[in-house]
């Protein structure tokens, strides 16, 4: 295969944003884009030389010349779009979550495998260049056999309420990007959940049913241990940060910033806070997604990040909110890898 026409569903941040990353690969034709405000989108979409614009989603999947389909619309629609995507034989990039229940995930990875068709979670950490750079040094043996783990992600605002309420909670929809680094970086399943968490940045997640601050401890079947704490508000920007620490030492990758100056004078040593949010820290790691999904589609190559890795993140976050809810640990299946 020589070329790839692409069919995108949601037209929100992140698809617009996935249609300019996908515009600089050359052997990609962006053809349609579907979404439910279609009538807002027609200057935009005549300035990215979209072909087609629809607000039903299934002609995109009726069309023959799309191989491949983009999801980008909300969670709650995901498992059904992957399913008739995989039917209708297109291969599949979808942001996470698959969906809010395990079952509901594993029904559409059952007919993704069936249809064998591609498809690809959108975890974009997994192909930032710091985090690829240790789960390298992790899997080459550099710093031993792996003890502990810690992950710190803070978010610099915290969202709308009514976000909140749609998105799954902070373990579905914000923590799960950690939880499938976790598995990613250590090369290892969790097997053991404990969960802590607390409104302390504003009441009015709490009132949602949700919680903005937590800290989740793991346990992995190669026997190590991890930390990964969550905040939705760090006032002084996008935290991200990640420790391996092992028996031949420990490998750490800091916050990304505009600059690297450090300023050092009589009265303080300063030097530029971390990069504000997520489009500016995860930029090329953005690109580097999807160019690695096509790639695997052209070159009929494996996919990093699987259907079945997106089930797992599921899984822990589904199993950090219950060990919330009980307050004691919760223990984790192992299972075999099925897409």
């Amino acid at each position: 295969m020589t070329s790839l026409t692409i069919g995108i569903i949601g037209a929100g941040r992140i698809g617009k944003l996935h249609v300019d990353n996908l515009k600089k690969i050359p052997q990609i034709r962006i053809k349609s884009v579907s979404d439910v405000f279609i009538d807002h989108l027609e200057s935009w979409a005549k300035e990215k030389q979209i072909e087609v614009l629809t607000s039903d989603y299934h002609e995109l999947l009726n069309d023959p010349e799309i191989q491949a389909v983009f999801i980008c619309s909300p969670t709650n629609t995901h498992a059904t779009i992957i399913k008739e995507a995989a039917l209708a034989g297109k291969n599949i990039f979808c942001e996470k979550p698959v969906s809010f229940s395990v079952e509901e995930t594993e029904e559409a990875l059952a007919v993704v495998e069936k249809a064998g068709v591609k498809l690809q979670i959108g975890f974009n950490r997994r192909f930032d260049p710091n985090f690829r750079r240790i789960q390298t040094l992790v899997k080459d043996g550099q710093i031993g056999q792996p003890h502990i783990l810690r992950i710190t992600s803070r978010d610099p605002e915290p969202p709308g309420v009514d976000y909140v309420k749609a998105s799954g909670g902070l373990f579905m929809d914000m923590m799960i990007h950690d939880f499938d680094m976790a598995r990613y970086v250590m090369d290892s399943e969790v097997v053991e959940v404990s969960a802590a968490g607390a409104v302390l940045v504003d009441p009015a997640i709490g009132e949602a049913g949700d919680i903005d601050t937590a800290i989740v401890t793991l346990k992995f079947a190669n026997g190590a241990l991890g930390v990964i704490d969550n905040s939705r508000q760090a006032v002084y920007g996008y935290d991200q940060r990640l420790e391996v620490f092992g028996a031949k030492g420990a490998a750490q990758a800091d916050n990304n910033r505009p600059t690297t100056v450090e300023i050092s004078t009589a009265e303080s040593v300063t030097k530029d806070k971390p990069l504000y949010f997520f489009l500016e820290r995860y930029t090329q790691a953005y690109i580097d997604e999807v160019s690695e999904f096509a790639s695997a589609i052209l070159e009929n190559t494996e996919i990093t990040c699987t259907g079945f890795d997106g089930l797992q993140a599921q899984k822990i976050a589904k199993a950090a909110k219950e060990s919330l809810e009980k307050g004691a640990p919760v223990q984790l299946k192992q299972a075999a890898p099925v897409i």
